[in-house]
């Protein structure tokens, strides 16, 4: 074989001949990664090796210069690696034959046995960048890693070891790293249906790097399948590449176009959310937080908030309104007269939404459940049709008229999504595919009996952008440069769902001065969120006349920012 090679405007592969290899180069010729292409498709039933590969061809397709190479496999039939190059962009893909559920996609990592002057066992590409970007928020908000360190970007996340990313759940499933030249993306590019994993790592070792997605072994093929492509994309900078990297998507079809859309104008309006002010009460009493989701304090809220001349237009009753989670009927113990708090919040102009935990299965059927092998109920189950009905009508009961009225949901815990292999769900939705089917639930009925129901939760990934209508740029991490993380954070819901509008969330606050130094960053992100009326719970500093002027101008600004758009 010949050596082959590709030139496009921003880079060139030249595809080794002895050894399974393209080099990739940027556009002055400097070397940025030596793909391994042998990439290894694991399953349930055993490691992927490939014992014995074919040679490259080289066809044009669809306007694309595309090179393939077959190989054989130890549990697969065979499989097919190809590289679909343009001008401006490659892509790269695996296809598999035979039958076997997944566990895990190494991409530009595998087993190799076949070339005894390479040896055998597990190979690495090689890379030359000198950092990487990963747009996950997390809790030490870092968000670039030493080339040779691991980084992985998620749909789960608890304040544990090693899993402190919850506050996007998940955003786009895209590295970039920065060569001499510029910057590269690195994403996953997958048809709707095929979002089936549940992470998307970078591993590193030295010099060395592959790319990893988690299917967990609920992926079955049966006989043919053709997995996400990784699409490589050159930028200036690393937002700019996962803009890139999101443009690639719409343009395939694989997520829905970017538009404009005439968003209701009350969803862009200031917003009060409860919870603060909940935690602030059981500081002071030394209790539980979602014990203070009460009917009487929430009423002393807005009085408070009415007398400093604070006039939110969306009002969010927070965390534990309802009796069980999974139900989401309303607690009247704690609520007594739920449908007309909500009634005296429309009567003064005002909406109401109602925060809902995703996932959590208290109060639902353990056979309408996903469960773990020991037969534990570990999440609802959108897939399973006894749960969708339950669904369905609990969104009625909360937003129709004909029950509590609300106008939509602050929907928190999307990071509690099941993971891990043995577990136990109804249809064959899984990661990013489960996401979505248990969001298109709430919105499609959500937006059957209200068309104007407002859907926030902090999801922004492309894929899930026509079933959400605002993310929320979830919980702040006290101790770090507040306006800096949120300033980032901001960039990637925009870049990652340029049509829905940003919460820009308020709690929890450092101090009171770190408090106000982002009240008034808010109208440059966002709409302002307020989750204080009195005092900041961290530290119990009392809110003075001025810092209610602070909110009012903030406020003030934000409307005028909405006019000039």
């Amino acid at each position: 074989m010949e050596n082959l090679t590709y030139k496009g405007k921003n880079y060139e592969l030249f595809f080794c001949e002895d050894r399974p290899f393209v080099h990739l180069k940027d556009a002055a010729g400097d070397l940025l990664a030596e793909l391994f292409v042998l990439s290894s498709v694991h399953t349930l039933s055993g490691l992927d090796d490939a014992p014995k590969i074919g040679e490259w061809q080289a066809a044009d397709i669809d306007g694309e210069r595309v090179f393939s190479l077959t190989a054989k496999s130890t549990v697969w039939d065979q499989k097919t690696y190809r590289f679909k190059c343009n001008e401006e962009r490659f892509t790269y893909e695996i296809e598999v034959d035979g039958f076997g559920s997944i566990t895990n996609a190494d991409y530009f990592g595998g087993y190799y046995s076949g070339n005894v002057r390479w040896g055998s066992g597990f190979f690495w590409s090689g890379h030359r960048w000198s950092r990487g970007f990963n747009p996950e928020p997390n809790t030490d908000e870092v968000h670039h890693f030493q080339p040779d360190a691991g980084s992985v970007i998620d749909l789960t996340g608890v304040p544990i070891p090693g899993k402190g990313d919850w506050f996007f759940t998940p955003p786009p499933f895209c590295f970039a790293f920065e060569g001499s030249s510029g910057w590269l993306g690195i994403g996953v590019e997958a048809e709707a249906g095929e979002n089936r994993f549940t992470e998307y790592h970078y591993r590193a070792q030295g010099s060395g790097f592959h790319l990893q997605t988690a299917y967990e072994g609920h992926t079955e093929v049966r006989g043919n399948y053709v997995l996400p492509a990784i699409g490589f994309d050159f930028a200036a900078d690393e937002y700019a590449a996962l803009d890139a990297h999101v443009t690639a998507l719409q343009a395939a079809g694989y997520v829905s176009e970017a538009r404009e859309v005439q968003h209701p104008e009350w969803w862009k309006q200031p917003i009060f959310c409860g919870w603060g002010s909940q935690c602030h009460v059981a500081a002071v009493e030394q209790g539980h937080a979602p014990n203070y989701a009460r009917q009487e304090l929430y009423e002393n809220f807005m009085k408070k908030l009415q007398a400093n001349d604070v006039s939110p237009k969306i009002v969010v009753l927070d965390d534990k309104w309802q009796a069980s989670y999974g139900e989401n009927a309303v607690d009247e113990e704690k609520w007594p007269d739920l449908r007309g708090f909500i009634d005296e919040r429309h009567a003064n102009g005002q909406k109401v939404l109602l925060w809902l935990k995703a996932w959590d299965p208290e109060g639902v059927p353990a056979e309408e459940c996903i469960r773990n092998a020991a037969g534990m109920p570990i999440a609802i189950d959108p897939t399973h049709p006894g749960f969708e009905q339950r669904m369905r009508k609990s969104v009625r009961r909360m937003i129709s008229a004909d029950g509590y009225d609300a106008d939509g949901f602050k929907i928190d815990f999307t990071a509690r999504i099941p993971s891990g292999p043995g577990i136990e769900v109804h249809g064959e939705q899984w990661g990013l595919e489960l996401m979505k089917q248990y969001l298109f639930i709430l919105n499609d009925e959500a937006k059957a009996v209200k068309p104007d129901a407002l859907i926030m939760s902090h999801t922004p990934h492309p894929y899930l952008a026509d079933v959400i209508d605002m993310i929320r740029l979830n919980d702040i991490n006290t101790g770090k440069d507040i306006n800096a993380a949120m300033t980032h954070r901001a960039k990637v819901a925009k870049a990652a769902c340029p049509a829905a509008v940003i919460d820009t969330d308020n709690w929890p606050m450092t101090d009171k001065k770190s408090w106000r130094e982002y009240v008034r960053l808010q109208p440059e992100l966002g709409v302002p969120s307020l989750y204080f009326v009195s005092h900041i719970d961290s530290t119990k500093e009392a809110l003075e006349e001025e810092d209610y002027a602070l909110v009012r101008e903030s406020w003030r600004k934000a409307q005028i920012q909405e006019e000039m758009k």
